[in-house]
């Protein structure tokens, strides 16, 4: 099989000593309510051997899943409003500077926790830690993709939301299909993995080393899935 990297990317990455090899796969654009089922059929089963992992990222999934919340839905209030002014304002427009995703911090998970995440991060700061907003609000806000359009003009008016039950989509695709897999949350800038088969062995932190320089990418690729393969020396 010939393998197809992301530009930036490497095919090949070492892990425990040994190399494996990562196949960005192509796909179409995948759309709200399809079947993740299916899609792992139609693109990673013709080319998936026993052993390989493949990595979802966590959108394809909770967009069939129907895991969004639309712009009309919010209604951004005063606190959004002036909170939002004082939070980082990164130029992908991912975070809560944004002001439609500081009412939603709001709205999951309350006004006063919010307020408290914003003072925390503002202290922080000034001794140069970041990310305390996050680590206080937590994944449901830091998760949320969407409500912008500088890559996909799709994502504009809709939020997507972290998919439901990771692990046990996971185990229905292991179990129906027979593909080992996991769920991942990654950028350039981190990674998390939400879930993975019950049958890989590897640790959490070895499946994020796998991924840590995201092979899927962030633009454009269209390139979702990836699979991993333990190179036979």
């Amino acid at each position: 099989m010939e393998y197809y990297a992301n530009e930036g990317k490497n095919v090949e990455i070492q892990l425990n000593g040994n190399t494996y090899l990562r196949h960005a796969i192509k796909t179409r654009f995948i759309k709200q309510g399809e079947s993740y089922i299916n899609i792992f059929k139609e693109y990673v089963s013709p080319i998936y051997e026993k052993g390989d992992i493949i990595s979802s990222s966590e959108k394809i999934i909770a967009l069939c899943q129907n895991q969004i919340v639309k712009r009309e839905d919010i209604k951004i209030g005063f606190w959004a409003k002036i909170l939002s002014k004082f939070a980082s304002h990164p130029d992908t427009g991912v975070g809560v500077g944004e002001t439609i995703k500081m009412q939603y911090a709001i709205d999951t998970v309350g006004l006063l926790k919010v307020i408290f995440a914003s003072i925390a991060s503002a202290i922080t700061k000034l001794f140069g830690k970041k990310g305390v907003f996050y680590e206080i609000v937590g994944q449901e806000v830091s998760g949320l993709d969407g409500f912008y359009d500088h890559v996909w003009k799709e994502y504009k008016d809709i939020g997507i939301k972290l998919p439901k039950n990771p692990h046990k989509v996971c185990n229905e695709i292991r179990e129906t299909l027979g593909i080992s897999c996991m769920i991942v949350d990654a950028n350039d800038l981190g990674q998390e993995i939400l879930g993975y088969s019950n049958d890989i062995t590897l640790s959490k932190e070895e499946l994020k080393q796998l991924i840590k320089d995201n092979p899927s990418g962030q633009g454009k690729e269209l390139t979702p899935l990836i699979l991993i393969r333990k190179k036979n020396i």
